[in-house]
């Protein structure tokens, strides 16, 4: 061997040791790494393998995800990304490749879209590691060759139509080349033993109340994506107040879906943000609108609807049937509402949950997130689409409307029977999407079954505080036929709606329609309902002995019927008209009548907006403690994001303002204005009135610093914040004995925790409280597993004591009223 006497990078002359040993090459440490990053930077491996491809844009987002993938390399040899088509499941791989390790000496791509079997898949590879057959060797031998015991890694691109040769080559390989990594990119596992799996999800979406705030906005993956590809496309474009609300519509339309970011971006400087916003509600604009791809990638990313077909074409025709029936389901579905919508025409019932399971694993259906049962799942709104123009042609898309018109029906005919349905919580609450859209497909079956899902529709809107939506459809029904036939029920909701949009003259109007009516059928539930919603427009008007009146006639028609519930919800009305109309003591007398059946029986917004008007009657009496308590225990049972939350925290700060405190009454005021901004909603007329002067109050008491820092303090209050502060913790305000203690110890709990552990306290199942607070079992079980590891508690015994000894004892409504 001949040695070297000058230094291969500078030329500098080096020494010969004198006794022998491998020959120096470099004269110093430094030309030793620039030696090391000219080779790095030839990206020709040693062994000839393949060149990872340049990346020609920016790679946006997924931190997370990478971060993710950093951590599985670590334990597993097979790792499997999967996500659907065009959500970035190669540009996430190679982007992850560019950050590997050094101790990985080689990083192989082999793409294999173009590959149309499984029988080249090994030459494929072969040729990708730039090895060939010698020696008699053949296959597979000459890549466990190659590959040896190098630390290597192979990125196998775009599987999922070769899944099964993919398995075997990996098992394979892996198990004979002991320092090999796999990372694979699928639309569904490759099912290896000791895969991993990576699923990609849509890019993240801005906040719903993000509104044109730039820097919010701009924490979205799915919007710096697309500010950045319209960049590319439309030089100059930047994301402003102007146009920030357009984009983030744009790209919560589109799911977060990357290719369909991607493709819509391409038309800014063509079409203006409102043109693009608007193609994409509209069916034939969108699949016009996510064209256009790369010329020079993979013809899979030409357009979405390529993308979808690819994933299309694997699917065997039962698969395809059922994927293209899903597509009138815009509002997600679960196992139920699959079969009954996609079975029929040669598709079994017990069929489709299997099918279901497949295009989940295929990614063409994503599972909704959350622990909530039944399993939810959606398609992603593009795929959605492009599998709604299939099913329009294969001629079968209303029979499939038909079939989803039933089931619909099958979920309101379980609701069915409630006297009070309008504020009842409807069935259907959780399917407004589907019901909206297949209404709007069905435009030919105006009978009876479209009429009554159109009042559902307006009655989900109405429970939703969404009244607009609601009276555009009661008008319609109102003029029809087919809304004369259910009576009164349509006039008594348009009255509340009319009430929810301050048109107390509408409202009355409409209620004296409703109870007309009523009268004429002879229907003692219909009529009590007719009553109570004209109760409600005469309370909007301020006529409040009327509405009592209404209201004590409604009550004795329903303890007619022998129903406990409507029975006790009628009471807590009439208990809240007498509290306008002055007559507290009667009131809280009522309310010590209804109040344990309602905590028994009703569900939680019920009991919610009956703690609530308790607490009001007691604050009427001034029994002040007795109404923080009530308006407490509503805290802890209504969701901190929940408009139902904002009246306990009103009553709160009314209870401070009578106590004294009024710069917390000003802070919890001012906080409940801005969450009811946030929610577009708007309390009653006369708890707004009393709010408002307590407020006044309070500026009068406080100084200009005073209310300042109040006004300050309630911006950071926002949702379970906000609970916690209105319960006391974190307040700052010095408290007695065990109210001090309680306070502090909650604090290491959640509000969703401390009800759990209120709930168990009351010697309640898992089950009994999953149902309670529409929650799964497993959630419950978790929730108990937080408490007693943030406790130090062992049992449901010791969790029911701390919960009897850290906070006064809450028992039925007359045990209160012993108190005060």
């Amino acid at each position: 061997m001949s040695r070297s006497r000058t230094c291969d990078v500078c030329g500098a002359a080096l020494t010969v040791r004198p006794h022998g040993g491998r020959p120096a090459r470099y004269c110093s440490s430094a030309c030793r790494q620039r030696a090391l990053r000219r080779r790095a930077a030839s990206a020709v491996p040693a062994a000839g393998g393949s060149v990872l491809p340049p990346a020609l844009d920016s790679f946006v987002g997924r931190q997370r995800e990478l971060s993710g993938l950093r951590t599985l390399l670590k334990s597993s040899r097979l790792l499997t990304v999967t996500g659907a088509g065009g959500v970035g499941k190669t540009r996430l791989a190679l982007e992850f490749a560019k950050g590997l390790p050094k101790r990985f000496t080689r990083v192989d791509l082999v793409e294999l879209a173009s590959l149309q079997d499984g029988a080249p898949l090994t030459q494929s590879l072969a040729a990708a590691l730039g090895v060939g057959e010698r020696a008699g060797r053949t296959g597979i031998d000459v890549l466990v060759r190659a590959i040896g015991d190098a630390s290597q890694v192979l990125i196998l691109d775009n599987c999922e139509h070769l899944a099964e040769p993919c398995a075997r080559l990996a098992a394979t390989l892996l198990g004979r080349c002991p320092r090999l990594r796999i990372l694979a990119t699928s639309r569904e596992a490759l099912r290896v033993p000791g895969e991993t799996v990576f699923r990609v999800g849509e890019l993240s979406l801005p906040p719903a109340d993000a509104g044109d705030d730039v820097t919010a906005l701009m924490r979205s993956d799915a919007v710096r994506l697309f500010v950045d590809r319209a960049a590319s496309n439309s030089p100059g474009f930047t994301l402003h107040r102007g146009n920030g609300h357009l984009v983030a519509e744009i790209c919560r339309r589109l799911d977060g879906l990357a290719l369909a970011v991607e493709l819509a971006a391409r038309h800014v400087g063509a079409l203006a943000l409102s043109d693009i916003l608007a193609g994409l509600e509209d069916q034939f604009s969108q699949l016009d609108l996510l064209t256009g791809g790369s010329r020079t990638g993979p013809a899979r990313h030409s357009g979405l609807a390529a993308a979808v077909d690819w994933s299309h074409r694997l699917l065997d025709p039962a698969e395809q049937t059922v994927f293209r029936r899903l597509s009138v389901l815009v509002g997600g579905f679960d196992a139920t509402a699959a079969q009954t919508v996609c079975a029929g025409d040669g598709i079994g019932r017990r069929q489709v949950f299997r099918i279901l399971c497949a295009l989940e694993a295929k990614s063409l259906v994503v599972r909704l997130p959350g622990e909530t049962a039944p399993t939810r799942f959606r398609q992603l709104s593009a795929i959605r689409v492009c599998a709604l123009d299939r099913l329009r042609a294969s001629g079968e898309l209303h029979a499939t409307l038909r079939r989803a018109l039933v089931w619909l029906t099958e979920l309101v005919e379980r609701g069915r029977g409630d006297v009070f349905a309008d504020q009842a919580g409807s069935p259907l609450a959780a399917e407004r999407d589907n019901l909206a859209a297949v209404l709007a497909g069905s435009p030919g079956h105006r009978d009876a079954v479209w009429v009554r899902l159109t009042l559902e529709l307006a009655r989900v809107h109405y429970q939703q505080e969404q009244p607009s939506a609601a009276r555009a459809l009661l008008t319609g029904l109102l003029r029809g036929a087919g809304g004369r036939a259910l009576g009164g029920q349509v006039p008594a909701l348009a009255a509340r709606v009319a009430c929810q949009q301050a048109d107390p003259d509408e409202a009355l109007c409409l209620g004296e329609q409703a109870v007309q009516s009523e009268r004429m059928r002879r229907d003692a539930a219909g009529l009590a309902n007719a009553l109570d919603a004209r109760a409600a427009a005469r309370l909007c008007r301020g006529e409040f002995a009327e509405a009592v009146a209404d209201l004590r006639e409604c009550l004795e028609v329903v303890a007619s019927l022998g129903r406990p519930q409507d029975t006790a919800w009628c009471t807590h009305h009439l208990a809240w008209a007498l509290l306008q109309a002055g007559g507290e003591l009667e009131a809280d007398e009522l309310m010590s009548r209804c109040l344990p059946v309602l905590r028994q029986q009703a569900p939680w917004p019920r009991t919610a907006a009956a703690l609530h008007t308790a607490g009001a009657v007691r604050l009427a009496l001034g029994r002040l403690r007795s109404a923080e308590t009530l308006f407490a225990e509503v805290l802890r049972i209504a969701p901190g994001a929940s408009f139902h939350a904002l009246y306990p925290v009103e009553g709160m700060a009314l209870v401070a303002a009578e106590s004294g405190d009024m710069q917390r009454a000003l802070r919890l005021y001012e906080a409940s204005v801005q969450a009811r901004r946030r929610l577009d909603t708007e309390p009653e007329a006369p708890w707004r009135h009393r709010m408002e002067q307590a407020a006044a109050r309070a500026r009068t008491r406080l100084s200009a610093a005073a209310q300042q820092a109040a006004v300050a303090g309630a911006r950071g209050l926002r949702g379970e914040r906000l609970v916690a502060y209105a319960l006391g913790a974190g307040s700052g305000e010095s408290r007695t004995g065990r109210d001090a203690r309680a306070a502090d110890e909650r604090l290491g709990l959640t509000v969703r925790e401390f009800t759990v552990a209120e709930l168990v306290a009351e010697g309640r199942t898992n089950r009994q409280i999953a149902d309670r607070l529409g929650l799964s079992i497993h959630t419950v079980a978790t929730h108990l597993d937080r408490i007693r590891d943030k406790l130090g508690l062992r049992s449901r015994t010791q969790i029911a004591l701390w919960v009897a000894g850290s906070m006064p004892t809450r028992t039925d409504f007359g045990a209160g009223v012993a108190k005060n």
